[in-house]
């Protein structure tokens, strides 16, 4: 058999054994084309993360997959026995339907059998003396049972009490807009699917939902396609990731982790191609420039040659979001909270709480969905009044506030009149200033896109431009609501190492619990009845030490939830104390230990790269390497804390 027909036979057999499979896609709006005869599979086990800079086409993409768009070319097969469930951003709810309707709402036959059992006992709930009905729940009762379907509907309430959603006779049209996608994301895990596509699950759930999320996805039998900005989710669910950018397709196998591997090693590898592409060019230029005709086959086959290598394009390098800005100047009054207290329908969310913020504060704020976070940054923004206390702000404090619901009032404005209403030029670190058309090109907005009418803009788009907008008006303080939703992993990766220089405070409301770890330096919790608790150290620094499931180093001091901070910057003061005797040999020796793991880890980096052909193995080897990574994040958590126990030592020795 010819090495063609045996590539043929392969491609064949991969392309029966995928679930899905994707031919030749391309999908194009207008002179804007967001991918190109990309081919593509799903097979069954994987664990499919899809990332990419927002505007690249990725919903777009999952609704292809999803069967609820069309596309331009290509097709999209799957098995006959494949059942596909889909979690779009905007999901459409059925009007007057209840939550467990909406949940019931799939085709399948068990599906059906469990929407009509509910809906015959709401028919016995209001008419209880009608026989008919009795007769049908028996009937029904009896068909449950042989399509086990009992089991199906316990799920369904299981995951919807995690999910925060206990009403489940009420109607769906009644609940908040975070509720209803929490409703829709219910109603996609608990269907039978052997593919599974969620668009941004984890946007509208706290941190503790994310988590629960994040255990019930990698443990689910099934393939799954997902978009998410949670880099820590990618991390721990995934077994693949796959990029568009620029209208390809690239597939990496592995978590995040190894996706950023990887895509260095690439992108390397490209440059140095580029480079021995541009040498070549270089010669054959000269040749060129002698004045070399066609005269005979050879000078037709170097010009040709050349023709060739000019055409060859390479993609170096990804767009950057490069800020360095600066800000208004701040005084050294920033904003002071006093016996804040607000309460909705009897129900406080604030009570007398306290706080001074200063200079360079750097906030994070969680707590369960509904408790007061928003309303807190909207009391703080001077957006909402305190049923009592008083909030003082500093007569230098220029607050900028990325909502949640930021809305862009007039969407027929161009991208670049909309920026220069916030500002026609920045200020920069360095001193000097740099124009709204630049700040646009830094955030992917190229010179043609800058003049597109916003309607026209994607969602995660408009929301990328609505963050520029309000970081063109200069604040010194930025109260962030939620700033991953909407927003992809490249934007939140630079908006990370802005906000690392940024010279004010910084007040972030964040279920990203990745975001919260990189930036914060204390931990605000609502605890229920108005409480806030006030704690230092970014997000698993606070899990570790202070919810009860996990028992980890000793905490760290935590302030009381009514007291009032003694002095502005003022540090919380740790009682001194000595190693044990088992802390002394474990400090001794964990560089030893962290040493040993990095040199594991790096020769299964080795061994992945070489079994990308074998699923098993690598399955195997990609989790010999989660447990080695957790492993070594323990480790690395536990030098942090014993190096400073150790220094905490050395300086009450030095003070006595």
């Amino acid at each position: 058999m010819t090495d063609k027909a045996v590539g043929a036979r392969d491609n064949l057999r991969e392309y029966e054994m995928n679930l899905l499979s994707i031919e030749n896609l391309s999908k194009a709006y207008g002179e804007r084309v967001l991918f190109e005869n990309i081919n593509f599979g799903i097979a069954e086990g994987e664990k499919i993360g899809l990332i990419g800079v927002n505007g690249t086409g990725k919903s777009t993409f999952l609704k292809i997959i999803a069967g609820s768009e069309t596309p331009d070319t290509g097709k999209v097969t799957q098995g006959s026995a494949v059942q596909v469930e889909y979690l779009p951003q905007n999901p459409e709810f059925y009007s007057g339907a209840t939550v467990l309707e909406q949940i019931f709402r799939g085709t399948s036959p068990v599906m059906r059998i469990i929407r009509d059992y509910e809906e015959c006992l709401e028919q016995m709930h209001n008419e209880p003396t009608d026989p008919s009905w009795q007769k049908r729940l028996i009937s029904l009762s009896q068909q449950m049972d042989a399509k086990n379907a009992w089991q199906l509907e316990s799920e369904a309430k299981a995951v919807l009490t995690k999910l925060g959603i206990t009403d489940f006779l009420a109607e769906v049209s009644t609940l908040s807009g975070g509720q209803r996608k929490r409703i829709a994301l219910a109603g996609a895990l608990i269907n039978p699917a052997e593919v599974l596509i969620l668009d941004e699950p984890t946007n509208h759930i706290d941190n503790d939902t994310v988590a629960w999320l994040e255990q019930y996805l990698a443990k689910r039998k099934g393939a799954l396609l997902m978009v998410t900005h949670d880099r820590y989710f990618l991390d721990r669910v995934t077994n693949r990731i796959i990029e568009l950018s620029k209208g390809k397709l690239y597939s990496y196998p592995g978590n995040y982790s190894m996706f950023l591997e990887l895509k260095a090693e690439r992108e390397e590898q490209q440059e140095a191609s580029s480079k021995k592409r541009q040498s070549l060019l270089r010669s054959e230029l000269v040749w060129m420039r002698k004045g070399a005709k066609a005269r005979s086959t050879k000078q037709k086959a170097r010009i040709d040659r050349f023709s060739e290598l000019s055409a060859e394009k390479f993609d170096l390098c990804e767009d950057k979001l490069d800020i360095a800005m600066g800000a208004s100047r701040l005084g050294k009054k920033v904003i002071e909270l006093e016996g804040v207290s607000k309460a909705w329908e009897q129900q406080a969310v604030l009570a007398n709480f306290n706080y001074i913020v200063v200079k360079d504060d750097r906030i994070g704020i969680i707590g369960p969905n509904g408790c007061g976070k928003s309303t807190l940054l909207n009391i703080i923004a001077g957006q909402l009044a305190p049923d009592c206390g008083t909030v003082e702000i500093g007569p230098t404090v220029k607050i900028g506030y990325f909502s949640q619901e930021n809305v862009i009032l007039n969407e027929e404005l161009r991208v670049i009149e909309y920026i220069k209403e916030g500002g026609e030029h920045l200020p920069t670190l360095e001193g000097g200033t740099i124009s709204a058309s630049q700040m646009l090109e830094r955030f992917l907005f190229t010179p043609p896109q800058q003049w597109t009418p916003i309607a026209r803009l994607s969602g995660g788009e408009k929301r990328r431009l609505t963050l520029l907008r309000i970081l063109m008006e200069a604040p010194n303080v930025l109260l962030l609501d939620e700033p991953t939703n909407d927003l992809d992993i490249q934007t939140l990766t630079i908006l990370e190492e802005y906000l690392d220089d940024f010279p004010g405070a910084v007040i972030i409301v964040s279920h990203d619990r990745y975001l919260l770890d990189r930036l914060v330096e204390k931990v605000f919790v609502f605890e229920g009845n108005g409480v806030i608790g006030k704690y230092n150290g970014g997000y698993l620094e606070y899990q570790e030490n202070h919810l009860p499931s996990v028992e980890m180093h000793e905490p760290r001091s935590v302030s009381s939830s009514g007291e009032k901070e003694a002095s502005k910057g003022e540090k919380i003061k740790e009682r001194p104390r000595k190693f044990t005797f088992k802390e002394q040999r474990e400090f001794e020796e964990i560089d030893t230990i962290i040493a040993g793991v990095e040199c594991e880890l790096q020769e299964l980096n080795e061994k992945i790269k070489v079994s990308s052909s074998d699923y098993q193995v690598l399955q195997e080897l990609i989790l010999t390497k989660e447990q080695q990574e957790n492993k070594l994040d323990e480790l690395l958590e536990r030098w942090t804390y014993l190096n400073e126990l150790a220094e905490e030592i050395r300086n009450s020795k030095d003070s006595r």
